[in-house]
């Protein structure tokens, strides 16, 4: 009952987004249709058959009233049809996405994981051992997390890129000199290009997890169950990691889940900023080009990651604090 409960709710959801993602680039200025007519116009007239054709390819077709429009749109999806994208015509959505997505999810997903448990781990240590070198060291990581991202980006950018020049300045990986594929010297170049990205998320974001893990652990440690713990003559690693962190995590695995889900909505200034291969990039020249097809296509995703992650955390959740599903 629990389960379904919380599938009713997360598909209830998702309808809502949908809905709302169907419209709200249609509330949009300008038109895809006359874009893409202007640009077949540079090869000669274009027929009111072919604007007619157009229209129909991009869902929106002038003759057919908007919720006709709307179930053709939800027709699509369920057959796994995002239309055709005008910015880069004649490729589809789908096609555009699946080349986009896992630089992004490689990127952004593998920085986000990696700062969590980095500051998770930091936090518990100084949350544990008050008053040491790594709990005063927290002011200066949280200091990175309070400068704006895309200042951070700009300042490592300069300082590893021009001054020192130990990463590339921009790119997915050497076009030049590597083949695309499963080989080492393509991955290689992948991790090479990324780590710069990579450290920029890193650096502004572990100073949340560590301070909030941090707070939450000296919360932890003045709880009764704490002081049976030490009475009962348990280790102090076990104490640490059983009894404390283990409770102290809760909050930070929701917060978790949130930073999981926006994985791809997150991607636009480092990708911006690095001019980086991936959906974030795409979704730029979708919004510059009023591509409604590849725009709704990369909120789908979007919508899709935030709704499936916090789902997978709420069940998780469950299981590691079973009082959260007692009141369910």
């Amino acid at each position: 009952m629990f389960l379904l409960r919380k599938v009713g709710f997360y598909l209830a959801a998702l309808w809502a987004a949908l809905t709302v993602n169907f419209f709200i680039p249609r509330l949009m200025p300008g038109d895809p249709v006359e874009i893409m007519i202007s640009k077949l116009g540079q090869k000669g007239p274009v027929s009111p058959e072919t604007r007619a054709s157009i229209e129909a390819m991009l869902g929106t077709d002038s003759s057919q009233p908007l919720w006709g429009q709307y179930l053709d749109y939800l027709s699509g999806l369920a057959t796994g049809d995002l239309g055709v994208s005008v910015t880069f015509f004649p490729a589809s959505v789908i096609d555009i996405i699946g080349q986009t997505l896992p630089w992004t999810i490689g990127l952004i997903g593998l920085a986000t994981i990696i700062s969590f448990l980095a500051g998770v781990g930091l936090g518990t240590l100084a949350g544990w051992k008050r008053g040491s070198w790594l709990d005063n060291l927290i002011p200066v990581t949280t200091m990175f997390q309070s400068v704006p991202y895309f200042w951070l980006a700009l300042i490592l950018l300069f300082l590893f890129g021009s001054v020192w020049p130990l990463f590339p300045l921009n790119g997915g990986y050497d076009v030049y000199n590597v083949t695309p594929g499963w080989n080492g010297a393509f991955i290689g170049s992948v991790i090479y290009y990324g780590t710069l990205p990579a450290l920029t998320i890193i650096i502004s974001s572990v100073g949340g997890w560590m301070l909030g893990m941090r707070n939450m652990m000296v919360s932890t440690l003045s709880e009764d169950y704490m002081v049976t713990a030490e009475a009962k003559g348990l280790r102090n690693g076990r104490i640490m990691r059983r009894y404390a962190a283990r409770n102290a995590v809760l909050p930070s695995i929701s917060g978790f889940a949130i930073s999981l889900g926006f994985v791809v909505a997150g991607s636009i200034v480092t990708e911006a900023v690095f001019s980086y291969p991936g959906i974030g990039s795409a979704l730029l020249q979708a919004v510059g080009g009023n591509d409604y097809a590849l725009m709704q296509g990369i909120f789908l995703i979007i919508t899709l990651s935030v709704l499936g992650a916090n789902l997978l955390v709420d069940l998780l959740y469950s299981v590691i604090d079973p009082r959260t599903r007692a009141r369910s």
